[in-house]
């Protein structure tokens, strides 16, 4: 038999998808599983998107720009400016989903055997990116003691190699949730000048930020022009995962003009999710506000009914949608397991996602889960309650 390759076997699974069997074993038992283990918001896309793919009068299908189209690429711009990123159309490619865009930052910016730091825990998806490109993740340790702030500037430079090209962070963080300030922004903006470095920032949960807090783009900070790279989706913000429209921004023009020769491989962004995605520039401030509003609602109750439960630790979101809490066990991986596989409260059970998966440094986060909070309130409570009774039972 012909052997697959290296690369192939070193790509890693997915931390959030890979219990999906079990989950679906549960199910055709006859359980009801909770699934606070995958980001898909369960908030309507707005209808305004779902109506430019429904009343569209196209009667050939063709092929986009490979950059995505003008007028598209021009209207995100000015949805930049309205939130103090200053950048032309040219600054933009459009890509098939945030996914393409890293992917297109990677190509861009390494080479094989390159190096990029990243604070952890991060996306898991941030692996599997650099694995299929030949890029080495240097990971520097965030704490759930200090919620997951910045590592401190001399952990980072202690990682830097002439292999290093750059930083990468997610801001409003997923796993954690964590909202970098505009001081952190500020100190990652210094290293990366100093030695000549790209920064990229993983923005696509911009607009959920909480308690008062703003967020403060890579882009806004001056003197970053030739540093920048954004990674940006219409995913989340609109509540339209499925569209797959996603979008790597830069002053870079190098950056630019590098990326759009990956861009051309692919040929173009698809047609159907640009026109849904340039619609849904049109949702009313009000969408928003009332989204946020009932992720606070969520995350305030989730986090309450947490730390109600002995021996756990959170730390607290100030954005997006996603925490991580620190349980009393030692293998996250197994306990989540044997939720789907032996565990029921009134023939519910929970799907969560090990937090092991979000980290590179072998042997941390195995007591760590990651809960997306993107379900109603009372699934909320319900999927709370079922796991106080799971640890009490797995522990005893």
């Amino acid at each position: 038999m012909p052997a697959i390759s290296e690369k192939g076997r070193s790509m890693p699974q997915s931390p959030i998808r890979k219990l999906v069997p079990f989950a679906e074993q549960a199910k055709k038992n006859g359980a009801k599983v909770i699934h606070l283990n995958i980001g898909q918001p369960d908030i309507k896309t707005p209808q305004i998107a779902l109506d430019a793919v429904k009343n569209n009068s196209i009667e050939v299908l063709e092929y986009s720009r490979t950059e995505g189209s003008e007028i598209y690429r021009e209207k995100i711009a000015k949805y930049y400016a309205k939130n103090d990123i200053h950048i032309t159309a040219g600054d933009i490619i459009v890509t098939t989903g945030g996914s393409e865009a890293l992917s297109f930052a990677m190509g861009s910016i390494a080479d094989n055997g390159d190096e990029i730091i990243i604070p952890e825990p991060f996306y898991a998806n941030y692996n599997g990116f650099a694995t299929a490109l030949g890029v080495n993740v240097v990971p520097v340790v965030s704490h759930i003691d200090t919620n997951f702030a910045l590592p401190p500037i001399e952990d980072f430079e202690k990682l830097i190699t002439p292999r290093t090209k750059a930083i990468l962070i997610c801001n409003p963080g997923n796993p954690t949730g964590y909202l970098y300030s505009r001081e952190e922004i500020q100190k990652l903006a210094a290293i990366v000048k100093k030695h000549d470095l790209f920064l990229v920032a993983d923005e696509v949960y911009r607009e959920f930020t909480y308690d008062g807090r703003e967020h403060y783009s890579i882009l806004q900070e001056s003197g970053l022009e030739e540093h920048a790279l954004i990674v940006d989706s219409v995913s989340k913000r609109y509540s339209m995962c499925g569209a797959r429209i996603g979008y790597l921004v830069s002053k870079n023009t190098e950056i630019i003009k590098t990326a759009l020769k990956f861009a051309q491989a692919r040929l173009s962004p698809p047609t159907y999710a640009q026109m849904a995605g340039e619609a849904a520039l049109e949702t009313p401030q009000s969408y928003f506000d009332s989204v946020k509003e009932e992720y606070v609602a969520r995350r305030d109750i989730l986090i309450e009914a947490l730390e109600k439960i002995e021996g756990v630790k959170i730390g607290r979101p100030q954005g997006a949608f996603y925490c991580i809490a620190e349980l009393p066990i030692s293998d996250a991986d197994d306990f989540a397991q044997w939720l789907l596989e032996d565990f029921r409260v009134n023939n519910e059970t929970v799907m969560v996602a090990p937090a092991a998966g979000f980290y590179a440094t072998p042997g941390l986060g195995k007591n760590q889960i990651r809960i997306a909070y993107v379900l109603d309130k009372e699934s909320l409570k319900r999927a709370v309650n079922i796991l106080k009774e799971a640890l009490k039972s797995y522990i005893g």
